[in-house]
C-alpha cells in the first residue's frame, strides 16, 4: 500500500463513539519519521523550516518569504522532493486533526486566505453597524432629552404659590348642586415652626432619599415598575415627596403611565425651581391628613387639640403615617391600625438614625390620646347622604377622599331633594320618637330609594348632630331584622314553590331538632292560612313553612335579593330574622324594592355620574337589573304586604288615600339575667320596611348599645311604621296617586276568574298551590310533617 493511499484512507466511525477511529498504517501518536518519512536529522530540519514558513504566513500565501520558507521545507527532505510535505498537506486536507493546529497550512484551492479575508470583512461590517446604531441612539437620546427639557420647562407650576384645594359639588337628580365638598381652611406654617421630629418622620416614611435625589428616586421607580408589570396594571407607588406634591396639585386620579410620566416631569421642574426645604414646607402644608383636614397645623388641631409646635415625637409619628391612607389609618375610626402605623414610622426613624433607641422606646410606649378640636371641619348639607356618596366614590370607583374634596369634581346623584328634606324634617321632630335618657338618645337610620332604578332618594344616618364621616346607621349599621325578614326568607320562596295565600300552615307546639319557636302572645291557633300568618306576623307558621320548603330555598331567595349571608345563618332561625351578623336598612330597602318592582332587583346606588368641572365624564352608572322572582309571585307578595299595612301589624304605616305595603320587625332582648325582669316587655331593635308604587323605604330604630336602661318598649316597636307614614306623606305630597301595577298574567287570570266565579276577584293569584286534598280544598297538615328534620 502506498503512503499516499495510506494517508487518504479514512474508515467509518464506529457507532456510538464520539471520535474518529485510529488510522490504519499510522498508529495514534506515531511520528511521521516512524512511518517511513525520513531520518531524524531531516525531520529536525524540516521542522525548523516549517516554523519559518508559519511565521511568514501572516503576509499571505503568495508572499515571497512564505514561498522561500516552503522551498526550504522541500529541500529539508532529501530524496523526497518535498513529497512528505505534499503528503502532509494532502492528509491535512482530508483530516486536519492529523497535523497540529499551529502546523496546518491551507490547502491550495481550499480558500483559506479568502476565508480569513471574509471574516475580517464581516467583523468590519459588524463593527460599522454597531457604531452606526450607537450613533443613531445617541442622536435620538440627545433629541429626546432636548424635547423632554423643553416640555419640562413649559410646565406651569405657578399653582405652588397658592396651593389651595378646589371644592367639589354633589348634584341632585335634577342636576342642581345640593352640597359642597371642600376642606377646612388651610393654615400655612413656616418650616422652622414645624417640629424637627415631624419633618424627619415624614421623610423617613415617605421618602428616605428626599435630600439626595433630583425630584425622583430611580430605585423606587424601578421597584414600582416591577410591581406594575407583575400586577399587569398601573398601581400607586414609587412616588417621592416631590412627586406626591406634583400629583396632589396638578394631576387627576387617572392611574396610567401617562399620568406617571407627567408626575415625573412636574417633580423635576419643582426640584429645580424650589429648594428641598421649600418643597417639604409646601408638602407639609398641603397634604391631606383625613377628617377634612389639610396641612400639619389643621391635623394637629383636629386630632390632638394643640398647635403643631406642641406635638410630641409620638404624636408627630401619628401624623406622619396618615398621608399614605388617611381613611385606613384614621385614629378616630381605626385606632388599632393607627397604632401599628405609628410604630412603623418610629421604627423607620430609628433605623435611619433620626432618633435614638431611648427616644424610640419612650415614644412606642406612649398611648395615642386624642383630644379632637373640630374647629371648622368640612361642612355641608345633607351629611348622611354626602357621607354615603363619598363612600361609594371611594369603594366603587377608586377615588380618594382627598381627590373628592379638592379636585373640583361634579358628583351627580339620585337624590330627590324633596324626599331628602322630608326625611330630615321627620328626624328633627323629637315628638315622633320614643322618650329616652338624655345621655344616650334612641337612634335611627332610614333609606328611601326608587325601586324602578335603584337610585337612592334620601338617607338619614342618625338623630341629632352628625359628625363628618361619622357612623351612618342607614348604610353601615348591621342589626337583626326580625319579622321583616319573613317575606324574603319564607313567604317569597314558598309562593315560588306552589303555596298560595290560602294555603294552610301549622300553628301549634313545634320542636324541630331542639328548636322551639314561640309567638309574641305565647298562643297557638292549630292552623292558619298563609295570608293570616303574614298579616299577623305569627312566628310558628313561618318556621314550620321554612322547614317544609327547605332552608336552602330561603337562603337562595335572600341571596337573589342582594343579601349575602354567612353559612352560620343556615338554620331555622332564618325565618325570624335571627341572623349572626344582621343587615342594614340599605340592604333591606334594596331587597323590598325588588318585590315592588315586579320581581326585578335594581342595585341600590347614590352616584349616577362623576365628571370634572369641565364636564369630562369620569364615571357613569348604568343600572343592570337582576331577577328575584316572577312578576306574578312579586305581585301576590305585594298584596299580602298591602293587607299587613291595611289591617295587620303594619297598620301604623297606612297612608291616607295612597296604597302602601310593608312589614314590621322586632327583635327580642338578649336572654340574660340583666334583662330577666323585662322579659317580653321590651325589644332591642324595631324595623319597618315598606313601599308605595313610587318609593321604597327601610327604617331601623334602637340604641347603639342596649342595656337595662336603654331598650325599646313594646309600644316603641310601632315607631318605625309611624316614621314611614310621616316620611312618605311629606315626600309624596302633590304627587298623583297611583296603584301597584298588575302583571299581565295576573290580569288575565283575574278576568277569567271573574267570568267563571267570584274566586280570584280580590286580585290574588288563583289557587294552584299546595298542599290540597283530592277535592281541591286546602289539606290539613299531617302529624308526619312535624317530624321532618331541620334542613330536609
Amino acid at each position: 500500500m502506498s503512503l499516499s493511499r495510506m494517508f487518504r484512507w479514512r474508515p467509518k466511525a464506529k457507532p456510538g463513539t464520539g471520535s474518529s477511529p485510529k488510522r490504519e498504517g499510522v498508529r495514534e501518536g506515531q511520528s511521521y519519521r516512524a512511518s517511513g518519512g525520513g531520518s531524524r536529522a531531516a525531520d529536525e530540519a524540516r521542522q525548523a523550516a516549517r516554523s519559518t514558513w508559519r511565521r511568514a504566513g501572516s503576509a499571505g500565501q503568495d508572499d515571497p518569504s512564505r514561498r522561500q520558507a516552503a522551498n526550504a521545507v522541500r529541500k529539508s527532505a532529501p530524496g523526497d522532493g518535498g513529497g512528505a510535505v505534499r503528503k502532509e498537506r494532502e492528509y491535512a486536507a482530508s483530516d486536519p486533526r492529523a497535523v497540529p493546529r499551529e502546523a496546518r497550512e491551507p490547502v491550495p484551492g481550499s480558500g483559506g486566505t479568502a476565508a480569513r479575508e471574509t471574516k475580517k470583512a464581516r467583523r468590519y461590517r459588524g463593527r460599522r453597524w454597531l457604531w452606526t446604531a450607537g450613533l443613531l441612539c445617541f442622536v435620538a437620546g440627545v433629541a429626546g432629552l432636548g424635547a423632554a427639557a423643553v416640555w419640562v420647562r413649559d410646565l406651569d407650576i405657578s399653582k405652588l404659590e397658592h396651593p389651595l384645594p378646589e371644592p367639589s359639588f354633589v348634584m341632585d337628580a335634577g342636576g342642581q348642586p345640593v352640597a359642597q365638598l371642600s376642606s377646612s381652611r388651610i393654615v400655612p406654617v413656616p418650616l422652622g415652626q414645624i417640629p424637627l421630629d415631624l419633618r424627619n418622620a415624614v421623610v423617613a416614611v415617605e421618602d428616605r432619599r428626599f435630600y439626595d435625589h433630583a425630584g425622583f428616586d430611580v430605585w423606587s421607580i424601578g421597584r414600582a415598575l416591577i410591581r406594575d408589570l407583575k400586577a399587569g396594571a398601573m398601581e400607586e407607588g414609587g412616588s417621592t415627596i416631590t412627586q406626591q406634591l406634583a400629583k396632589n396639585l396638578f394631576l387627576d386620579s387617572d392611574k396610567s403611565f401617562n399620568r406617571k410620566f407627567k408626575e415625573l416631569g412636574y417633580a423635576i421642574k419643582i426640584n429645580f425651581a424650589y429648594s428641598k426645604d421649600e418643597i417639604l414646607e409646601l408638602y407639609l402644608n398641603s397634604i391631606y391628613f383625613g377628617e377634612g383636614r389639610w396641612g400639619v397645623e389643621g391635623a394637629a388641631q383636629q386630632y390632638f387639640g394643640k398647635s403643631v409646635q406642641q406635638l410630641t415625637l409620638a404624636e408627630s409619628a401619628v401624623l406622619a403615617g396618615l398621608p399614605k391612607a388617611p381613611s385606613l389609618y384614621s385614629p378616630v375610626r381605626h385606632p388599632d391600625k393607627t397604632l401599628e402605623r405609628r410604630n412603623l414610622v418610629l421604627s423607620l426613624m430609628k433605623e435611619q438614625h433620626f432618633i435614638s433607641d431611648a427616644a424610640y422606646d419612650k415614644a412606642v410606649a406612649e398611648p395615642i390620646a386624642l383630644k379632637p378640636n373640630n374647629g371648622e371641619s368640612l361642612k355641608g348639607r345633607h351629611p348622611s347622604y354626602v357621607d354615603y356618596v363619598m363612600d361609594e366614590a371611594e369603594k366603587l370607583y377608586g377615588f380618594t377622599e382627598q381627590q373628592i374634596l379638592t379636585h373640583g369634581l361634579r358628583i351627580y346623584t339620585a337624590m330627590d331633594l324633596k324626599v331628602q328634606q322630608a326625611a330630615e324634617e321627620v328626624y328633627r321632630t323629637d315628638a315622633l320618637f320614643p322618650q329616652s335618657p338624655p345621655d344616650r338618645p334612641v337612634q335611627s337610620g332610614a333609606v328611601v330609594l326608587d325601586q324602578r332604578t335603584g337610585g337612592i332618594r334620601a338617607i338619614v344616618g342618625a338623630r341629632g348632630d352628625q359628625t363628618y364621616r361619622g357612623f351612618n346607621r342607614a348604610t353601615e349599621l348591621k342589626r337583626q331584622p326580625g319579622s321583616s325578614f319573613k317575606p324574603l326568607a319564607v313567604y317569597g320562596p314558598a309562593l315560588e314553590l306552589g303555596y298560595t295565600p290560602e294555603s294552610i300552615l301549622y300553628d301549634g307546639e313545634l320542636d324541630i331538632s331542639g328548636y322551639r319557636p314561640k309567638d309574641w302572645d305565647a298562643q297557638t291557633r292549630g292552623q292558619v292560612s298563609l295570608r293570616e300568618a303574614v298579616i299577623r306576623s305569627w312566628n310558628i307558621p313561618a318556621v314550620w313553612l321554612l322547614n317544609e320548603i327547605g332552608i336552602d330555598a330561603g337562603m337562595n331567595y335572600v341571596r337573589k335579593a342582594g343579601i349575602a349571608l354567612p353559612p352560620a345563618d343556615r338554620n331555622l332561625s332564618l325565618a325570624l330574622g335571627g341572623l349572626s351578623e344582621g343587615v342594614s336598612p340599605l340592604q333591606m330597602a334594596q331587597a323590598y324594592g325588588a318585590i315592588a318592582n315586579d320581581g326585578m332587583m335594581q342595585k341600590a346606588h347614590a352616584i349616577t355620574k362623576i365628571t370634572t368641572k369641565d364636564g369630562h365624564t369620569l364615571v357613569e352608572v348604568k343600572p343592570q337589573p337582576t331577577k328575584l322572582t316572577e312578576p306574578v309571585y312579586a305581585y301576590t307578595l305585594t298584596r299580602l304586604l298591602q293587607e299587613t299595612v291595611a289591617q295587620g301589624t303594619g297598620i301604623a304605616a297606612a297612608l291616607s288615600g295612597r296604597p302602601a305595603a310593608g312589614k314590621t320587625g322586632t327583635t327580642q332582648l338578649p336572654a340574660t339575667a340583666e334583662f330577666g325582669a323585662i322579659g317580653r316587655n321590651g325589644a332591642k331593635d324595631a324595623w319597618f320596611v315598606g313601599f308605595t308604587p313610587e318609593l321604597t323605604a327601610a327604617i331601623w330604630l334602637g340604641y347603639d348599645q342596649t342595656d337595662k336602661t336603654h331598650y325599646l318598649t313594646t309600644s316603641g316597636g310601632a315607631v318605625p311604621a309611624q316614621l314611614f307614614r310621616e316620611m312618605m306623606t311629606r315626600a309624596l305630597k302633590d304627587t298623583p296617586v297611583t296603584d301597584f301595577p298588575v302583571p299581565e298574567e295576573v290580569r288575565r287570570a283575574m278576568e277569567e276568574a271573574q267570568l267563571r266565579s267570584p274566586l280570584g276577584s280580590d286580585g290574588h293569584a288563583p289557587e294552584t298551590g299546595k298542599p290540597q286534598d283530592r277535592s281541591g280544598q286546602p289539606e290539613t297538615p299531617r302529624p308526619g310533617w312535624l317530624r321532618k328534620k331541620q334542613g330536609d
